[in-house]
Order: structure tokens, then C-alpha cells, then sequence
């Protein structure tokens, strides 16, 4: 699914035409083909052939907000192990194999799933889809190597979060925004259910969720569908289909006041995240049409976040950041597609002297001018022009092609959603940008976190990291 904060900044005002009179043909792109075995793995393919290359993408559904109390992380650690060796390759082995191919490849846990790839030329794919069928179903995970690998994520959490203010309030702001679902606890888990891991958790954690029935290959580039299909076939056939894990609801209770939160850590600059309850589109949320209210909050919401964020026009850019320069940074994002419960975020990092409470004026003065005086067509209009052009840039990317396909496919949700999204703009009004402010922006169904600056020491500071929502390998 499309976040349009996320992409707008990056679309050159020259596409705008190109995005009208490509849009037609740019919004019916879909897979070639988009099969599911008997067992149950979905194989979905892209055919491409500008260029001799080919993206082997494997998606399990499964993620941190799957895991039970007391060993989060799990989703993670296991995709740690999936690179130290099968029943017949030793460890590191699978990742130097791709690299003698002269393929790249690489793996990342979310929230609500685990996906690894590989991008090769399109004459070695067969080869690395075999490479990771083997790891799909002959995993051994010794307890050497997990004692050794543990210790690696353990660092990487030090790195990411422990080190990092960003990562800090970050946690923070999920700890504190939601009481009872799993989405509550961070993606890398906490160091306390580390130290607590066993290899055998691991084990159990591969043993439940990777299975055919949970999977999802998807392969894109200079590549013909039914002879990747045959192949998954070939490699993939004998894979038993398994009973999953039961998902027990862990639904969200009602926010009945304003949460606060204060997080003192080595950074140069305060800064504060201001989160507030949101909608998200779910599996069981059925088709994305203009008569579904819930379909037009979460699309409003995101024009909301591009109208006040968006670099080159956004309303909060303009005001904090080029014009009174009271903001070093600003930003807005709301969550789309996902199986667990959303929020849509401020983000703002106040000028040397600026108190945080300024900027938070800042932005209720905003949404107090949006609900009055609403916002023109001219502004609607140069938004869905700009998220068309991004559609343009999207489908000309393999890979970005192959991340949306993944997303949606795991959260449940049609592949018809890419299209549907785009469509849904031309139906957004103002009237329903002023409806979602005053539905959503809310002050008892706020978190907030603020960042209290401590000295930094500058010969020990951290490396950055990937960020708190997506880990990778």
C-alpha cells in the first residue's frame, strides 16, 4: 500500500504529465501470474524484461507481533539463524553461494512478517530459489550457532536502540501507546527475552510458522511466469501444509485519557513524537471503494500527513521549518495496510531554544485553519497528481514492485488494493480531510513522548541503524 509521505518528496514535479497520460495503463499493471499449490504457497510473478535480472522474494506471515510474552524477538533471531546452514550447507555457506553467483541478498523482520530475497541475473534464479527452498524446509539450528548469533542481535539491539535517542523514543512510544496488543513490543524484542532465548524457542518458532500454508514466493524480472511456477512446483511440492499457531484476538482496549512519556538520552537536539490512535486496513475490512467510510478515513489521513508534511508544499514544512525556521524537522504519517492496530504520527524536532509545547501550538493551529477554512481543490489536485506520478516511479521498480505485492499479501489483503488506493483519491474531499481531523486528532487519544537531551559524548557516538519498524539481516 501506497504512504504517500513516505514518496511524495522524492517525485519531480516534471512527471506530473507523464503520470496523466500514463495513468491508465500504469494502474492495470498485475502480476502476470498469481497461483497457490496444494499445500498452499502462493507464487506470484512479475515478468519484466528490460533488463537480463530477476527478485526471488520468499514472505512468511509471521512477525513480532506474533510472538508470546517473554520471547519477543523471536521473529527476528530466526531470521538471523536462516543463514547458518540446512541439512546440507554449512553456515554462512547459503549467502557465499548467492555471492559467487553474483547475486546481492539480504532478509527483514517487521512487525507482521519475515521476508528474505535475492537479486540475481536471470540466468542463475533457478540456483538461488533452490538455495532457499533448502533453508525453507531443512533448517538445522545447532546450539553453537545460536549461542554465537544471539550475542549478534543483542549487539545489534545495543546499536539500533539502546544507542540510538531516535530508537529510544521510539520503543518508548509503543510501550506506552498500546496496553494489550503485540505490536506494543519492539521488533528486536527486549534485552531481558534475549538473554532468555533458547535454540529451541528458535526452533519451535520455524517449526510453527514456516510452512507452505504461511508463505508466499514472489518472483519479478527478465523471467517467463509458468516456468518459475514449474519450478516452485518442482522445489516446493513435497512441503507439508501444517495446522498455524491460533491467533488469539489481544484487541486493543479504548485510550481513555492523554498518555506522556519522558525519555533522557545523549543527543544533540530535543525532539518529540506525538502519536494518535488510527485506523488500518485489514483482511477483513473488504473491498477499498468510495463507500466504505473506513476505506476514506485511512486515504484521507494520508493526504492529511502529505498536506502538512510534503516538502516542496506541505503546511507544517512551510510554517516551522522555511518560513519561521522554528523547526529544525517536521513530519506527519499515518499507517495504512496492516493486521494490527495503527497510529498517525507527528514527528518534530524544535529549533535550538523553541519549546516543544510551541510546536505542538503549531500544528492545533493548523488543524484549527484545516476544519475552518478546508483546504482548496487546487491543493487535492496537486496531491493525487503527485501520488499518481509516484505510482509511475513504483511499477518502474522490481523491487518496490515486489515489497507492495508482500505487504499486502500478508496483511490479508487483495493485490487489487495497489489500484484501488490510487482510484481512491479522485473520490477524497475536503470535507473528508476536515471529518478525519476532528475524528482522529484528538487529545485524550494521544501519546506523547518527548526526548530530554543528556551530553554527548562524541568520540563513543552510535552508528545508525535501519530504524525501529523494519530490521534487516
Amino acid at each position: 500500500m501506497i504512504r504517500l509521505p513516505a514518496i511524495l518528496g522524492l517525485v519531480a514535479a516534471s512527471l506530473l504529465t507523464l503520470a496523466s497520460t500514463s495513468w491508465a495503463a500504469a494502474t492495470t499493471a498485475s502480476p502476470t501470474l498469481d497461483k497457490t499449490l496444494p499445500n498452499g504457497l502462493r507464487v506470484i510473478v512479475y515478468e519484466d524484461n528490460r533488463a537480463p535480472t530477476a527478485l526471488h522474494m520468499v514472505w512468511l506471515r509471521a512477525g513480532s507481533m506474533d510472538e508470546s510474552t517473554g520471547k519477543t524477538g523471536l521473529a527476528h533471531v530466526l531470521e538471523h539463524m536462516m543463514f547458518k546452514g540446512t541439512k546440507t550447507l554449512g553456515p554462512g555457506e547459503f549467502s557465499r553461494r548467492v555471492a559467487a553467483l553474483g547475486g546481492r541478498e539480504n532478509a527483514f523482520t517487521s512487525k507482521e512478517y519475515t521476508a528474505y530475497f535475492q537479486q540475481i541475473h536471470k540466468d542463475a534464479l533457478f540456483e538461488v530459489m533452490t538455495l532457499e527452498a533448502d533453508r525453507m524446509q531443512n533448517l538445522v539450528i545447532s546450539d553453537e550457532e545460536f549461542a554465537k548469533e544471539i550475542k549478534v542481535v543483542m549487539e545489534e539491539r545495543r546499536l539500533r536502540t539502546d544507542d540510538s535517542p531516535s530508537g529510544l523514543a521510539y520503543e518508548a512510544l509503543m510501550a506506552h501507546a498500546f496496553v494489550a496488543s503485540p505490536v506494543r513490543a519492539p521488533i528486536i524484542g527486549w534485552m531481558s527475552d534475549l538473554e532468555s532465548l533458547t535454540a529451541q524457542d528458535a526452533r519451535d518458532w520455524y517449526a510453527s510458522w514456516y510452512a507452505p500454508n504461511n508463505a508466499t514466493v514472489i518472483v519479478a524480472g527478465d523471467v517467463k511466469a509458468q516456468q518459475v511456477y514449474d519450478k516452485v512446483v518442482s522445489l516446493y511440492a513435497d512441503w507439508q501444509r501444517k495446522p498455524l499457531p491460533l491467533a488469539r484476538p489481544q484487541q486493543e482496549p479504548a485510550q481513555i485519557g492523554s498518555r506522556h512519556v519522558k525519555v533522557s538520552a545523549p543527543a544533540e537536539n530535543p525532539f518529540f513524537i506525538k502519536a494518535w490512535k488510527a485506523p488500518t486496513w485489514t483482511a477483513a475490512d473488504g473491498p477499498m471503494n468510495p463507500s466504505n467510510e473506513k476505506a476514506r478515513d485511512i486515504v484521507a489521513l494520508s493526504v492529511l500527513s502529505t498536506l502538512f508534511d510534503n516538502a516542496d508544499f506541505g503546511r507544517l514544512t512551510k510554517r516551522l521549518v522555511r518560513d519561521s525556521r522554528r523547526a529544525l524537522s517536521v513530519g506527519l504519517e499515518a499507517d495504512g495496510v496492516s493486521r494490527g492496530p495503527g497510529l498517525v504520527m507527528l514527528q518534530a524536532t524544535p529549533s535550538p531554544g523553541v519549546p516543544i509545547a510551541d510546536i505542538e501550538r503549531d500544528f492545533v493551529a493548523e488543524l484549527a485553519m484545516l476544519v475552518s477554512q478546508g483546504i482548496s481543490n487546487d491543493e487535492v489536485d496537486i496531491i493525487r497528481r503527485q501520488a499518481k506520478a509516484a505510482e509511475v516511479y513504483r511499477l518502474d521498480s522490481l523491487f518496490s514492485r515486489a515489497m507492495e505485492a508482500g505487504r499486502l499479501v500478508t496483511a490479508g489483503r487483495p493485490l487489487q488494493d495497489s489500484a484501488d488506493w490510487l482510484t481512491m483519491l479522485d473520490a477524497v474531499t475536503a470535507e473528508d480531510l476536515q471529518r478525519v481531523a476532528l475524528k482522529y486528532f484528538v487529545e485524550n487519544q494521544a501519546t506523547v513522548v518527548e526526548l530530554k537531551p543528556l551530553p554527548v559524548n562524541l568520540a563513543s557516538q552510535p552508528r545508525r541503524g535501519f530504524g525501529a519498524n523494519l530490521l534487516r539481516h
